[in-house]
């Protein structure tokens, strides 16, 4: 029997139109250019607005649009989807389910992951254990988020940091030995005071109330976050490295969570790592939640080279927080 790993072999992304900027902020809260950049590596993110589309939907179908024509296969070819979203259209109705529908992937059974910024980073450990099983040979992970529709856009804390995006990798069988390695995956249910949105769920259904008291927006503790950020993305990439025998040499690039550039020089300097390794995006689109790592994986492709070795790194809301070991598996 061959021993098979699971591989990516294509990639696709997707981001909206609208840019806004660090100084379109300053007309709406109280910031600035400088404060944002020095804090965050921030100068701009994207925006999904209503005359181009709408709903996370929108922006993981264009993800998988341009991975399905970079790649060249037909959707029925489909297995598996998983769409990584902590902002799905509905909570009762499927994004992932809308999604096959839309591109046609007629034989593929789908549902969606939710676990806030790390979703993405679960669902390559989740994508790849189907791929492993034997039973599915080509799983499409989407990560996705829509993060404008719940930032409170008077709320300077927050809304300087996230942005709107989408981005897909297709998981396929290798026998070369390339593709997922290793992974080491965590949670603690503290986290949950700490970075939230309070009202919607079945804890706090949607009222009156709830609508009044600006409870449907994200919120965050901005300095417990940091610090359980700073401390567990870069122990989970060292925890990674020492398992495999990894020295900063031996990695090609970390592929980090978008959250907070000071997070990730936090990780990249823990794993020895030069700043010329360390995939790079924040600047450009903010923190997009669940699409941040896919969203690097496209924007880099043309850098990678089959057999680099990649260290996958996140932390998000819950608190949820790992880091993967990928070997790439194409030029």
């Amino acid at each position: 029997m061959n021993k098979f790993s699971a591989a990516i072999t294509a990639v696709g992304a997707y981001v909206p139109n609208f840019v806004l900027t660090n100084k379109m902020l300053e007309d709406m809260v109280e910031t600035n250019d400088e404060w944002i950049t020095t804090r965050t590596g921030i100068k701009e993110r994207r925006i999904l607005k209503p005359e181009e589309g709408e709903g996370t939907s929108y922006l993981a179908i264009k993800a998988t649009e341009d991975l399905l024509q970079k790649k060249a296969i037909d959707p029925k070819e489909i297995d598996l989807i998983l769409v990584a979203t902590a902002t799905p259209d509905m909570f009762v109705a499927s994004t992932a389910a809308l999604l096959a529908s839309s591109i046609g992937a007629t034989n593929a059974f789908s549902y969606d992951l939710h676990a806030a910024c790390s979703s993405f980073l679960y669902g390559m450990s989740t994508a790849a254990a189907y791929i492993e099983s034997g039973r599915y040979k080509k799983v499409l992970l989407v990560g996705a988020d829509k993060m404008s529709s719940i930032v409170d856009y008077t709320d300077r804390t927050t809304c300087i940091i996230f942005g709107d995006g989408a981005g897909a990798v297709l998981f396929e069988p290798n026998t070369e030995g390339l593709g997922l390695q290793d992974e080491y995956l965590r949670s603690d249910g503290v986290g949950r005071n700490f970075l939230k949105m309070d009202a919607g769920g079945s804890l706090l259904p949607a009222s009156e109330e709830t609508v009044k008291n600006r409870q449907h927006f994200i919120y965050q503790d901005g300095k417990t976050v940091f610090k359980f950020a700073v401390t567990n993305m870069a122990d989970a990439a060292a925890k990674i490295m020492e398992r495999n025998d990894l020295e900063g040499d031996d990695v090609a690039w970390l592929v980090p969570h978008q959250a907070n550039k000071r997070i990730i020089d936090a990780t990249s300097n823990r794993m020895g790592l030069d700043s010329s390794k360390v995939m790079m995006n924040i600047q450009r689109y903010g923190n997009t939640t669940s699409a941040t790592l896919p969203l690097l994986l496209n924007d880099y492709e043309g850098q990678l080279k089959k057999g680099d070795k990649l260290v996958f790194a996140a932390f998000g809301g819950g608190f949820t927080w790992g880091s993967i070991y990928l070997k790439w598996a194409y030029n």
